[in-house]
Formats: structure tokens, sequence, C-alpha cells
């Protein structure tokens, strides 16, 4: 294969900036092995023979590779746009040079198919049957697998997709690229679930000791991969590029100055935003996904109070849930919402208590909240259907002696019962007293209903139709009997 040069033909890893070779380029497959000192030189001289040379950002990256490949860094997170080349280089030149530093080692790298992952090991085998005297090694003569090579050297490359079978292997590097397949996988709790689990209890447990991972990838959604692990107790240095420059750049570019000008221009990003609209755009292109990805409920109206108004009716209306935490699981929360609504329609939540408990502490929680709200503050709750749901509100009004319990079975979808709740978020006529609620509350309903849990949207959907249905007070009359 000598005298060809590797392609860069996926989406992701467009063409890089075109120039023209200087008269004379000696050619990367000539060099002598261990002539590139850095992981930028190999690069450079891998792109030259194409007439493609690095972008500002792309150099920025190799810094950030050749510190893992050092051993300064052992987590790194890359969030680029799409079209960055990001995939080109530290999916295809990065593991190349890895094992020309490492080469007894192995590398597991994985993307959201096993054809995307295929796809990547397909180019490293090439660029290694490419250029084996400047990298030192070669392939095994048995290896021709694209997703699946060893190295004359004793170096392992093994390429799955997200859920593949890893176990049984071990890794010195994890390359994990694009893990993220589709909006649905993006916008679904599940799939976000399954994707964290597969890589903290089988992805990550392969991994040597003094192992290092490379997340390369696109924000999707704030819950996504990248997302959870910024959230971990993991320490990742991350190399967070916006397709547009925002404050504290990492490339000093100035305020809206584009990634990567020569490839695509402020107007030609600006056409592509007016068509991806404001989530996709935050999420893909700036990196930065916005947390109220639906638009119901913007969060950010809910305005925090120090006191709660002294007259209105008040209710706790309660979402159900009889699952206590354990290892492995995240279930669902059990949550009581307290709602004043004054006489002007404006609506306070005052309290918020969340459980995840077994029935009995559910069940003892709301008793011993009922007794500390007092009995003016009508209480609701969620009837399952059939005989088993209508015997749980049967026995737990039974423990409510003395307090009005409104019980009734949830209709249409959350959504459809949310909406009148969001109408009034959206007004701003919706106020919290400020608690260490506040937090966890507003987090929920900027999610909504993409988000991972949904409870605390729930009661309070059910607090405000309960207060919306109540007959208003009677008004006592300050006239005399003869005069009505």
């Amino acid at each position: 294969m000598a005298g060809r040069h590797p392609r860069h033909t996926s989406s992701d890893t467009s063409a890089l900036n075109k120039s023209k070779p200087s008269p004379g380029a000696q050619s990367c497959s000539e060099l002598p092995s261990g002539e590139h000192t850095s992981l930028t030189a190999w690069a450079e001289q891998v792109l030259a023979p194409q007439g493609q040379t690095l972008a500002k950002h792309h150099r920025i990256l190799l810094q950030k590779l050749e510190n893992v490949t050092r051993g300064d860094t052992d987590r790194l997170l890359i969030l680029m746009p799409p079209g960055s080349a990001k995939s080109t280089i530290s999916s295809v030149l990065f593991p190349a040079w890895w094992l020309h530093n490492h080469k007894q080692t192995s590398i597991i790298a994985t993307s959201h198919t096993a054809e995307l992952a295929e796809h990547f090991g397909r180019r490293v085998r090439n660029l290694i049957a490419e250029f084996p005297t400047t990298l030192g090694y070669d392939l095994a003569a048995d290896s021709h697998a694209a997703h699946r090579f060893a190295t004359t050297e004793q170096g392992e490359y093994f390429a799955t997709g997200v859920n593949g079978p890893v176990i049984g292997r071990r890794a010195d590097l994890v390359l994990i690229d694009d893990p993220v397949k589709n909006h649905a996988d993006a916008d679904s709790a599940h799939a976000r679930d399954h994707l964290w689990n597969w890589y903290r209890s089988e992805l990550i447990t392969r991994l040597k000791p003094g192992g290092r991972v490379v997340v390369i990838m696109t924000r999707w959604h704030h819950d996504d991969l990248g997302g959870r692990l910024l959230a971990s107790d993991d320490k990742w240095d991350e190399l967070k590029l916006p397709a547009l420059a925002e404050a504290n750049d990492p490339l000093d570019r100035a305020l809206g100055e584009p990634l990567w000008p020569e490839w695509e221009s402020a107007d030609a990003l600006a056409r592509k935003r007016a068509i991806v609209g404001a989530r996709i755009w935050a999420a893909q292109y700036q990196q930065a996904p916005l947390t109220d990805a639906s638009g119901m409920f913007p969060a950010q109206r809910v305005a925090v109070i120090d006191a709660a108004p002294t007259e209105g009716r008040c209710v706790r209306a309660w979402d159900l849930a009889a699952t206590a935490a354990a290892d492995g699981r995240d279930p669902d929360w059990t949550v009581g919402v307290k709602l004043q609504r004054t006489a002007d329609g404006a609506c306070y939540v005052l309290d918020v208590v969340r459980l995840r408990a077994g029935p009995h502490e559910v069940s003892e929680t709301i008793v011993a909240t009922a007794a500390r709200d007092g009995s003016a503050v009508v209480i609701g709750l969620p009837q399952d259907p059939g005989q088993a749901g209508k015997q749980q509100v049967a026995w737990l009004t039974s423990r409510l002696v003395g307090h009005h319990v409104v019980a009734s079975p949830e209709t249409g979808s959350k959504v459809t019962r949310a909406a009148p709740v969001a109408a009034l978020v959206e007004a701003g006529r919706l106020s919290m007293l400020r608690a260490a609620w506040n937090a966890a509350f507003t987090a929920e309903l900027a999610d909504f209903p993409h988000g991972r849990k949904d409870d605390q949207v729930d009661a309070l959907a059910r607090a405000y139709s309960l207060l919306a249905e109540a007959a208003p007070p009677s008004r006592r009359l300050n006239v005399s009997f003869l005069s009505r």
C-alpha cells in the first residue's frame, strides 16, 4: 500500500484546510522510525501529501491528545460541532500514534454503532499499513479485520459499538467517539441511562490500572454522556470549542468568530442556525444544551420569594411511588407539592416534600406532612386504576381523618396535564418560597417532558388542577339581614 494516503470522507471528518505541499516535501512513508517528535508533526506529515493543513483548533486538540499520550491527562472530553474533523484527528491519527509510543498496549475504540466503530478501525488499520516505517511497527500477518487487529509489536486494537461486547478484554486506552446516535436516543431518558450504565459498569471496568479515556462527541442533551461525565466525581480535562466563539474562548477568538472560517464562514453558520433551530444549535454547535429542551416550562420565570402570602387557598398534591433507592436502580420519587393560590389567580409553591422509600415510609410521610400542614390544606391523591388503587386511596384516607382528601385518576398525557400550569409559568404567575428544594424543582420543570424524572411536575399539575376546580370560599357579608 506504499504511496497511497488515507482518505478523510466521513461527515465529521470533512476535508481539512487545503494547501499546496512544499516542493520536494518528503513522503511520510519514507521517514525513519522515531523521526516524529510529536503528534502534531505526525499529523502534518500525513496530511501534507493531500494538500491539507491543520487549523488552529486542530492544533489545540492535538496538544490535548499529546498530554494523554505522555500521561499528563488521563481523562479528556472533546466537545466540538459536527464537521470540525475531530474524529479524523482523535479516532484515526491519534490511535496510530499512540501505538507508536506505547507499542505493547491495547486500545478499545467505541462509537454509537458497530458500523461506525469499524469505519474508524478500518482507517486506523490502513494508516498503519501505509506508514509502518514511520510508526515503527506494522500490522501482524494475520490481522485483516477492520474491527480487530494486532501489530508486530504486540499492540492490539478492538472496535465495537456502544453496548457491544467488551467483557473479557482489557485496555490501556479507551476511545469513545460519537456515543449518541440520534435525537431519539438523546431525548430518551431510558437510552441515556442505558449508555451511562454500559459506560460505568462494562466499558470503564475494562480499563487497566493507569489507563486513559478520551471521549470525542458533539453535545445533544444536557443529560447526555458528556453532561454526566462532567457531573461525575472523575476529573475530566474538557476541551469545549463552540462553532461561534463565546467568552473565555480557548482559542482566544473574538466573540462570534467561527471555529473554522476557512471551512464554514459566519454567514454559512448563520444560515444553518436558522434552519436547525435554537435547541439543536445550542447543543450540537455551541456545546451548551438548553435545559428547557421542550420550551414548555420557562423555569427562569419562576420567581423566588422570601415570605408566603397571608391569604389564599392551599392544597398539597401528591405523586406516589413506593420503591426505595438502591445500587443500580434509579426509581421515581414520591413528591408532595404544597401550592397556594391567591384571589388574583397567582400561585405560590410553598413546600416540596420528596423521597424515595417503601410503601410504609411513604404513607407515614404523607400523614406526618398533613399534620404539619393543618386541616385547612386540601390533600390531593392520585388513584391508580383497578381495585388495588381504590384500596390504597381508601387506606390513606382512613389515616387522614380530619383532612379533606380528594382522590382522582390520572387522565390524559403528562404533557396535557401539565399544560395549564405551564401557561401559568409562562405568564410569570408562579412563584416559589426560597428553600433548599428550589434547584431540584426548577431543574425538573426546565427538563420536562424530556427529563429523566417528572414526579414534581406531576404533583404540581395535580395541585394546580385541584385549586382551579375547587369552588372559591364563601365571603362574609358585613351588612344587616334586612339589607340583603
